[in-house]
């Protein structure tokens, strides 16, 4: 095959990026600022400092474009394995950066911190691999349907919506795999890298290891297959690309990761997305009347259901998350409603939603609370769920075809 050429990008100092959006900016900026002096306000100063914090993992998920499903789905596709780069430097950042905050208990507001390790069950990996098919068909993970959202990407929020509602589904069923339930086999105890015999630091250093190893092998798949190169996504340049344009991959996973940290540190639990989803589709099936969430297994003995959604750390973090991501559109200025979605992409979208709230109820979280929070805490169960939701991304490209959506393809000029 012959070498693909880059896309010409736009000269030093040009500015592509379309012209703010004043209004989309005054919406976002208002809306945030009300919610966060009422959170401060009514809930602390510590529910506070996480909007804020998932304000800016908002933006940095928008201007980095960081994808989860785009770098997989490049991976297995055509082989390009930049996406995967990003997340190994990622993920290394923040197992470095989580160990002390989680072994020295060095915390704010008094919090102690704790990491995300989860033991190895039968539901890990059947929800691992729903939830790598759920973003082939929906388009988006689970931090993707939030900033996706809050960038005004119709499809997505069809994506969003049925993620909730499998979320529910989730729930409901949980105790199915459950120890004791019909599914509910227990492989493993949580396994902690920590636990080695040489502690947090070891548990580091076969972290990195382990991610330099990927990083190496996706160089070398990307060698042998040379993909397509990665298009460039027209932008602001010089200082207004911090506010207005696209960031490097590499920039987003240095500050996803730090942004981590500090979820961690403000908290006590790194980020996570999808337990959000699940209180709030409980909360509209009771306020709909639809049934009676109170009484389902997985929320008796637990206040939350009956709490503000502003007391629940993951809501407050999703929520910044769609303003950050608000505010970040109308600066770049593609802020857009699409009001017409293809039936096919309709449908694509709501089977995938289901099936990664479903799965990721099942498997211990979605790719940012099994997968990114799960590595960093040095759990092997992270390790497991980013193998099999490569797995489901593969039978999800297949799947894809089903719905009529197109794949990156070897002679794609750009992926």
């Amino acid at each position: 095959m012959s070498r693909l050429r880059t896309p010409e990008r736009p000269a030093a100092g040009t500015d592509t990026a379309p012209a703010p959006n004043g209004t989309v900016i005054a919406v976002g900026g208002i809306a945030a600022l009300a919610l966060l002096w009422y959170t401060a306000q009514r809930h602390g100063l510590d529910r506070a400092t996480l909007l804020v914090v998932g304000v800016a993992l908002g933006v940095t998920l928008f201007h980095a474009r960081f994808g989860f499903t785009s770098a997989w789905r490049q991976l297995v596709s055509v082989g390009q394995g930049r996406g995967l780069q990003a997340h190994a430097l990622m993920l290394g950042t923040a197992a470095v950066l989580f160990a002390p905050i989680i072994a020295g208990g060095v915390a704010l507001f008094g919090v102690e911190p704790a990491g995300y390790v989860a033991p190895i069950t039968l539901g890990l990996f059947v929800g691992s691999v729903l939830f790598g098919i759920g973003m082939q068909l929906g388009g988006a993970c689970a931090s993707g349907t939030l900033y996706a959202t809050g960038a005004g990407h119709g499809p997505v929020m069809i994506t969003l919506g049925a993620f909730i509602v499998g979320s529910i589904l989730g729930i409901r069923t949980v105790q199915w795999w459950q120890p004791g339930g019909r599914a509910g086999y227990v492989l493993s105890d949580p396994v902690s890298l920590a636990g080695t015999r040489f502690g947090y630091v070891g548990g580091v250093v076969i972290t990195l290891v382990l991610l330099a190893t990927i990083a190496g092998v996706a160089e070398a798949v990307r060698r042998r297959r040379q993909p397509p190169p990665i298009a460039p996504i027209p932008s602001a340049r010089g200082a207004a690309r911090i506010l207005r344009g696209s960031w490097p991959l590499w920039v987003g996973a240095l500050v996803l990761a730090g942004l981590n940290a500090l979820v961690l540190a403000t908290s006590g639990r790194p980020w996570g997305v999808t337990a959000a989803f699940r209180l709030w589709g409980s909360k509209l099936v009771d306020t709909l009347g639809l049934g009676d969430p109170a009484s389902w297994p997985a929320w008796q003995g637990n206040p939350a259901l009956e709490a503000s959604i502003l007391l629940d750390n993951t809501s407050v973090t999703n929520l910044g998350i769609i303003l950050g991501a608000l505010v970040a559109a109308g600066a770049a200025g593609t802020f857009t409603l699409r009001h017409r979605t293809p039936r096919n992409v309709v449908a694509a979208h709501s089977v995938g939603g289901v099936a990664m709230g479903y799965g990721a109820s099942i498997a211990f979280g979605c790719n940012i609370g099994a997968y990114f929070s799960g590595i960093a805490s040095l759990s092997l169960h992270g390790w497991i769920w980013g193998l099999m939701a490569l797995v489901g991304t593969w039978i999800g490209l297949r799947l894809r075809r089903w719905f009529g959506l197109h794949n990156p393809r070897p002679t794609d000029s750009v992926c």
